[in-house]
């Protein structure tokens, strides 16, 4: 339920989440995603996860074509 509802979130606001959980935490808030506050919080830590491993991902991507490059 989690992770359904998150990448949900994800695919609807795409650009409104941030790698830290506060954030996303008070973004929840304001959408007015009408859940309790455990399972909000679950939610805000799963899309901080998510949204750290895509970042992770691009760094890295970078990092191999940078090194693509120099070679």
């Amino acid at each position: 339920m989690i992770k359904r509802i998150s990448i949900e979130l994800l695919d609807r606001y795409p650009y409104s989440f941030q790698p830290e959980f506060e954030p996303n935490k008070q973004f929840l808030k304001e959408i007015g995603l009408d859940v309790s506050k455990k399972l909000r919080n679950k939610i805000a830590g799963y899309v901080t996860t998510i949204v750290k491993s895509d970042l992770l991902a691009e760094a890295e991507e970078a990092a191999q074509e940078a090194l693509e490059e120099i070679q």
